[in-house]
């Protein structure tokens, strides 16, 4: 008799619970006999989908890398590359309103190694494209398209930050999103409109 497949929803479930314990607790208290009578299974489950504790938190920040990445392929690329921009930073805030623990654990729980500390790179290089096609438009200034793109990442960030933790009601986020988003293309276009 051949051994009973692993169950997917299982290992979803696992993912979801442990962001939650780290989102809401911290790392700290994600232990492997908490996570499997949370979700209602054996710390067997744990090993059977994921190898171990650091696999698993391995996993949860690839899943929530994965969402993210998911919520910016939405965006469609048009023949407004500054449109496309501001786009990006609505499907980031989007995403971690639509998945708070993930996303928090994403950025609360270290990367478990080197290798980890690449995961989600390829979202933030999508920003990169973005900002660097409106430099190549002559819609921005020519200037460093990474630190740029972190600018408008650290204005999504800081929003998306206050409003998870209650320090801003999501209609307030919204508005700063969005003003400060304009403000800061507004800023990168502007020599470019002087010239």
């Amino acid at each position: 008799m051949s051994p009973k497949p692993a169950d997917p929803a299982v290992r979803v479930a696992l993912i979801e619970r442990a962001a939650a314990i780290i989102a809401t607790e911290g790392p700290a208290r994600l232990t492997l006999r908490r996570l499997a009578a949370e979700v209602g299974t054996s710390t067997m489950a744990v090993y059977t989908h994921f190898g171990g504790m650091d696999e698993l938190r391995r996993e949860v920040r690839r899943e929530g890398f994965d969402r993210l990445g998911q919520h910016l392929a939405s965006v469609r690329t048009t023949d407004d590359p500054v449109a496309d921009v501001g786009l990006l930073g609505v499907a980031y805030y989007s995403n971690a309103v639509d998945n708070p623990n993930l996303y928090r654990a994403m950025f609360m729980d270290g990367p478990v190694d080197e290798a980890d500390a690449e995961v989600g790179l390829d979202t933030f290089d999508q920003l990169v494209t973005a900002v660097q096609r409106c430099i190549d438009a002559g819609r921005f200034e020519p200037d460093d398209a990474v630190e740029m793109a972190t600018q408008l990442w650290a204005i999504s960030h800081g929003v998306v930050t206050l409003q998870l933790a209650h320090l801003l009601s999501p209609e307030r986020a919204q508005s700063c999103l969005i003003v400060g988003g304009e403000h800061l293309l507004a800023s990168f276009a502007a020599r470019t409109q002087a010239r």
